[in-house]
C-alpha cells in the first residue's frame, strides 16, 4: 500500500521556522509530483507548494512566496518543506500528496495524501 507520511508539524511563535517532512512508502517519489496542501478550521483545502518530478520545477501559492521552500532528497525518498517566517494565518494542518502531472498538483489535484501534520503559528 502507497503511503505518505508527514512529520515536523507543532507549535511556533509568529516569525519562527519549521521544517515539514514527508516520507513515502513502497513507492519512489521520483516519479511523481509532489506537494504540500494545507486545511486550517472553516476553511477550504489550500495548495500551498509543488514540485516536478524530474526536473525540480516548483510552485508557490501567492501566500508562502518568499517564505517557504520545497525541496526533494531522492537518497531519502523524502519531500520537506522549509517554512520561514511563519505567521498566524500559516496554522492549518498540513498535507502532502503525489500526482503524476506537476501541471495537476499545481491544480490541487492528486493521487495520493498523507494524513497530516499540525502546524500553529501563536504567542
Amino acid at each position: 500500500q502507497l503511503q505518505l507520511v508527514e512529520s515536523g508539524g507543532g507549535l511556533v511563535q509568529p516569525g519562527g521556522s519549521l521544517r515539514l517532512s514527508c516520507a513515502a512508502s513502497n513507492f519512489t517519489m521520483d516519479y511523481y509530483a509532489i506537494g504540500w496542501f494545507r486545511q486550517a478550521p472553516g476553511k477550504e483545502h489550500e495548495g500551498v507548494a509543488c514540485i516536478s518530478s524530474s526536473d525540480g520545477i516548483t510552485y508557490y501559492t501567492d501566500s508562502v512566496n518568499g517564505r517557504f521552500t520545497i525541496s526533494r532528497d531522492r537518497a531519502k525518498n523524502t519531500v520537506y518543506l522549509q517554512m520561514n517566517s511563519l505567521k498566524p494565518e500559516d496554522t492549518a494542518v498540513y498535507y502532502c500528496a503525489a500526482v503524476i502531472l506537476f501541471r495537476l498538483c499545481i491544480k490541487g489535484e492528486y493521487d495520493y495524501l498523507g494524513q497530516g501534520t499540525q502546524v500553529t503559528v501563536s504567542l
